[in-house]
């Protein structure tokens, strides 16, 4: 018990001060830092929660898993991991997230591609990735550290939209209503058309060859088969 206490313990500071720092502590920080000093705050801290959280599951003995994992499960997981290497890929081209001062300077694209599906497919795939190891990997401390991933992607993101409606406010909550939050939601609304949700070439070339690489290192790296190499292997 007191070893998972640690893992949550853990978990809580690496998301709480992500938090933080990135949104309530960010102005004062930078206003009295710089954004070079800013950043190098932000580093170490990240560092630091991130390695705590790290030795302390890595410390934390093996328990029961919570339920069986079967084939099934497998199969699910292999398809959501592929998506999320799909929605990582695609959300490295064009991203209006991303710092860009020409954001803002014209009105929002139509949505496209992975953008289409979801205006945060970078932290969706982190979210994704959270699920599709909980399912595989039921044991405490292991839901603990992606419940923790989890949260800090989905609610990192709805704070990001809360943020840019600020400092965007003549582009975010327009793109806001053509896209959506919630996977495939603005598809169902009929805001985007079945065309646009294509993710393009780059999103899955790209997000194919990270989900072959990412589920091959499992064996090597943590001992246990993943991906379609359970089967090919």
């Amino acid at each position: 018990m007191a070893a998972l206490t640690s893992v949550a313990m853990a978990a809580a500071a690496f998301v709480g001060t992500h938090f933080l720092l990135s949104h309530p502590l960010r102005r004062p920080l930078v206003t009295r830092l710089g954004e070079q000093g800013f950043m190098g705050v932000y580093t170490v801290v990240a560092l630091g929660t991130m390695a705590w959280m790290v030795h302390a599951y890595s410390a934390a003995p093996a328990t029961v898993p919570l339920w069986d994992v079967g084939h099934g499960l497998w199969v699910l997981v292999t398809v959501i991991m592929w998506l999320a290497s799909v929605l990582l890929i695609g959300s490295l081209f064009r991203n209006p997230a991303f710092p860009d001062p020409r954001v803002g300077q014209a009105p929002p694209p139509h949505p496209a591609g992975v953008f289409a599906i979801t205006r945060h497919p970078m932290m969706w795939s982190f979210a994704l990735w959270a699920i599709a190891h909980m399912l595989v990997f039921p044991l405490a401390a292991n839901l603990v550290v992606t419940a923790a991933i989890l949260v800090l992607a989905l609610v990192g993101a709805a704070l990001q939209d809360r943020k840019k409606v600020r400092t965007l406010p003549g582009f975010w909550p327009e793109w806001m209503r053509r896209t959506s939050f919630v996977p495939l939601a603005a598809f169902t609304a009929g805001r985007v058309s079945a065309a646009s949700l294509w993710p393009g070439v780059p999103a899955i070339a790209g997000g194919t060859a990270l989900w072959l690489a990412a589920s091959w290192a499992h064996m090597p790296l943590a001992g246990v088969a993943a991906g379609i190499w359970r089967w090919l292997g």
